[in-house]
């Protein structure tokens, strides 16, 4: 495969490796009784801090767990000093490149940047990533291609699923020059190939066609009975005689009966007696097949058992009991009033949803004026954020790519929508799904965790109402000025009438008035949990020595976790206190005290009671012989030496 090159990979290709393990530092937590600084348990978390630096804190935890990632990255519109978020001048980043990249990270071009910033930022998602996960990445057609080239390199070409095209606006542009874009694009790419969506759930509009004329208890619509592939599949291709006409029937040209024929006989028989019987019909299964080559001379067709007369009359009858409702028709039935084609009955409570496909159009999930919407409802008529994206945007990729108990993870979380999302969903089905958002913003608090706070809790929403609302377009840009007065004396009128009125404002291709009530109604909270963390302390000092700072307990879950890629238990034995858990047979222990100086010797082992193959134990010194070490398959590791950089 080509490798992907822009100035300064080689400065970044590893730089996720470099970056310093910091522990998290709960802040505070919040549910429906409100913030306080108990921690409530919750499995939602809010980390305050860099994103690269947040990620690696999460390893030991969260490494191979999550099963739906969702991030929407800056877009880099290709200002002089680049954006994040599309508007916010983002000095973290330029600091960071000076570092990381050096000084000729000054003259990279914006493309060179925006790559620089975000491949140790995906190679860290992408270990974050469970084995049947999956990753969306919004993006603009300024990146959209650079994109997908770090992702092939990192996750690998077949791991890519899909480009999909959101329709971001509900109106037609003609504010722009060349083509107006309409979409943005979602990125798609599994930690694993050939990785399935799940379908969406089902619509009004899909179950239009499921009824019950026979008066089966479940609703049916009907369906073929054949199948593409008769010339690979000719076994599957023989007569099956009618019961009311006595033709023959066969699958279409180059289609093949779609069960096996001893289910097909098997449904047979619910209408009259059949039997399997050879007939001479080789050319009619040739002509089927499309020619002769792998044909069988001969196969059993379905063919009536009793006379002709004896099963007419019984499968008249059976026809009759349907129409009447008294009996419903088998599986498989005939159309025409009983005369016509063989069909099959597919059940709605059977049927599978939608197939989601790769363009996404907002009147499905939603559009930018949606989501501007939603995050001045729920911040009291203003919008803090001005590029959120819609609850159902993320509620679709929650439908396809998550299960109710799945893990979530936003690394840059913006305004929340994603967290906004997962308590939305699990109130409307039951589940139990989990958020994680990173936001390195300084409004992580403000606006971010503020937002799923009254979410959870219920808030306040001011109703707006459209009162003037004209496309501009070429022809009516002529009547400007006269539109222009028009939506000025609508909103002159409306004064008073209303808590406030905004002055004319050009919004998505249209002029509009809108009226404002400050809302009365409080719109009910959602219920949930969280608890907000911000970036503490690294765990392992530049000298290579621990940072007793963190605590003894932060240091046992990382070396823990070095050792056997899993979470440190969470029950530990009160007899052994240095004991940290058993994994695949070896009894890990961590013998560290930070007042003295500790020596695995024999009064130590005298404490060890769990039994196991062999043991891994960290002391700062070791006082027994090698030899005896290997006897008893004990591995000794120095404090902090031999601690492992993650």
């Amino acid at each position: 495969m080509p490798t992907f090159e822009w100035i300064g990979k080689d400065k970044v290709v590893n730089h996720h490796q470099k970056v310093p393990y910091r522990v998290l530092e709960r802040q505070y937590s919040y549910d429906e009784a409100g913030q306080h600084a108990e921690d409530n348990g919750s499995e939602n978390i809010i980390i305050h801090g860099d994103n690269l630096e947040a990620l690696k804190a999460l390893l030991p935890q969260y490494e191979g767990k999550v099963k739906c990632i969702y991030i929407d990255p800056p877009y880099n519109t290709g200002n002089e000093n680049w954006i994040y978020n599309d508007n916010v001048n983002d000095p973290k980043i330029k600091e960071w490149l000076g570092k990381v990249v050096g000084k000729e990270g000054e003259d990279l071009s914006w493309h060179d940047k925006w790559l620089c910033m975000m491949y140790p930022r995906l190679k860290l998602l992408q270990r974050l990533l469970a084995e049947d996960g999956a990753i969306f990445i919004s993006i603009d057609d300024n990146e959209l291609y650079n994109l997908k080239g770090i992702c092939d390199e990192i996750f690998g070409p077949n791991c890519f699923v899909s480009n999909i095209s959101w329709q971001r606006t509900y109106s037609k542009r003609n504010d722009s020059k060349g083509i107006p874009a309409e979409v943005e694009h979602i990125l798609v790419f599994s930690k694993r190939g050939q990785w399935i969506p799940k379908r969406l759930q089902r619509t009004a509009t899909m179950d239009e066609g499921y009824r019950s004329p026979d008066g089966d208890e479940h609703e049916w619509s009907s369906v073929t009975i054949s199948a593409p592939g008769a010339a690979t599949h000719q076994g599957m291709v023989y007569a099956i005689q009618h019961p009311i006409t006595g033709e023959l029937l066969y699958p279409p040209l180059g289609r093949c009966w779609s069960f096996g024929q001893a289910q097909m006989l098997e449904c047979m028989n619910e209408w009259t007696d059949y039997e399997l019987k050879i007939i001479n019909d080789y050319e009619k299964r040739c002509e089927i097949c499309g020619g002769d080559r792998g044909v069988p001379k001969e196969i059993n067709a379905i063919m009536l058992k009793n006379s002709f007369e004896t099963a007419q009359a019984e499968a008249l009858n059976r026809y009759n009991q349907g129409i009447k409702k008294e009996r419903p028709w088998p599986l498989l039935y005939f159309t025409a009033k009983g005369k016509g084609g063989l069909r099959r009955k597919q059940y709605l409570d059977k049927s599978s949803g939608k197939v989601a496909t790769n363009l996404w159009p907002h009147i499905d999930v939603g559009h930018t004026g949606e989501a501007a919407n939603e995050l001045s409802a729920i911040f009291n008529g203003r919008s803090p954020f001005d590029t959120p994206k819609p609850v159902r945007l993320i509620e679709r990729i929650l439908q396809i790519a998550s299960d109710p108990n799945s893990i979530i993870l936003d690394s840059f979380a913006g305004s929340g929508t994603t967290a906004h999302a997962v308590l939305n969903m699990n109130k409307t089905d039951g589940g139990n799904r989990k958020f994680i958002l990173v936001e390195m913003m300084d409004y992580a608090d403000s606006i971010t965790a503020e937002r799923i706070k009254r979410v959870i809790s219920g808030y306040k929403a001011d109703k707006e109402t459209v009162l003037y609302d004209e496309e501009i377009t070429v022809q009516s840009l002529a009547q400007g000025a006269a539109m222009l007065e028009e939506a000025k004396m609508i909103a002159k009128e409306a004064k008073g009438k209303h808590s406030s009125v905004k002055s004319p404002k050009i919004e998505e291709g249209h002029l509009r008035v809108v009226a404002v009530d400050k809302a009365k109604d409080v719109v009910a909270g959602l219920g949930g949990s969280f608890s907000y963390y911000e970036l503490g302390p690294v765990l392992l000092l530049p000298d290579g020595n621990l940072n007793e700072e963190v605590g003894a307990q932060k240091i046992r879950e990382y070396v823990y976790y070095m050792e056997t890629k899993e979470s440190l238990p969470a029950e530990q034995p009160t007899d052994e206190s240095y004991f940290m858990g058993l994994c695949r047979n070896t009894a890990y222990y961590f013998y560290y005290e930070r007042e003295s100086v500790t020596t695995l010797d024999f009064d130590f082992l005298s404490t060890i009671h769990t039994k196991a193959e062999g043991y891994t134990i960290y002391a700062d010194l070791c006082a027994i012989p090698q030899e005896t070490l290997r006897k008893y398959n004990i591995t000794f590791k120095k404090i902090p030496r031999d601690i492992a950089r993650l």
